[in-house]
Order: structure tokens, then C-alpha cells, then sequence
């Protein structure tokens, strides 16, 4: 299987209680499921903030505005829907001052729908007892530098 790279973002939501937003996935080819912070692809003509705050908009219906323009490139490594997918992703941050806020689906394309299980507002302490992998998994390690950032 050949890896290429996918120019993506990701943000790392932070509650009000320092909990932290994943989004559970199922791979329809493999059946393997993750959890992975919101994100995805950038469209063509995007700057990577624009696509943190249009995919946040659409995968949680969460305030885009609260994405801070400051950003880590983080090497992702995965594979989803039998493609290999290697390459620096932009992650950026955005804090919210309420316990868990709503998540909604509704901006989810059919596919997307179908293939997100469920999301979940984690504490850092929580994350290694989460069922199926992380992504990435060097996400509890990055999360206090993320967390100093707010």
C-alpha cells in the first residue's frame, strides 16, 4: 500500500473543566474504529484556519470563532478507508466556557453520518482507557502544550 499525504487539520476543543472533544469513527472498508480529534481535509484556495474553522462548524456545529489562529504541525501516520495517510497535519486549539457543549451532526455529509459512532468530551486522564486506537497517538503527550496556549 503506497502513504500520501492529505493536506488536513485538526482542533484540539477544550471545555470548561479542561476536558478535551473526540469524535469516534468506523472505518467502512476495515471496520477499525479511532478516535480523533475534529477536522479534515483542506479544500483547494483554503488556509489552514479557514478549513479548521469550516470543519469544526460542520462535524460539531460548535462557534468556529473560538479556533485561535496559532497552530502545531503534528506527523499523522493512519490508515482510513484502505489508504495510508502520512504527513503533518495543522492542529489548532479552541477553549469553550461551558462543561461539554452541545455537539450537533447535522452539517455531517451522509457518509460522514454514517461512519461517525459517536463523540465524547474526555478528560486527559481518561484517554488511555478509551475503547478502540487514538489519533494520534501522541495526543496525551501534546495536550499540555495545547492547554498552555489558552
Amino acid at each position: 500500500m503506497g502513504s500520501v499525504h492529505r493536506p488536513a487539520v485538526r482542533v484540539i476543543c477544550f471545555d470548561a473543566d479542561s476536558r478535551i472533544l473526540l469524535m469516534h469513527w468506523e472505518d467502512p472498508v476495515s471496520g477499525d474504529r479511532l478516535w480523533e480529534p475534529p477536522g479534515g481535509g483542506i479544500d483547494p484556495g483554503e488556509t489552514p484556519l479557514q478549513a479548521a474553522r469550516r470543519e469544526l462548524a460542520e462535524e460539531t456545529g460548535l462557534d468556529p470563532a473560538a479556533i485561535g489562529e496559532r497552530y502545531r504541525e503534528v506527523p499523522r501516520d493512519t490508515v482510513w478507508k484502505g489508504t495510508h495517510f502520512v504527513g503533518p497535519e495543522q492542529f489548532f486549539t479552541a477553549s469553550f466556557p461551558t462543561s461539554r457543549p452541545t455537539v450537533v451532526r447535522e452539517g455531517l455529509l451522509p457518509y460522514e453520518q454514517s461512519e461517525l459512532l459517536t463523540h465524547a468530551w474526555v478528560a486527559p486522564a481518561d484517554l488511555p482507557t478509551l475503547p478502540d486506537r487514538l489519533e494520534p497517538p501522541t495526543l496525551p503527550e501534546l495536550l499540555a502544550e495545547f492547554r498552555s496556549w489558552s
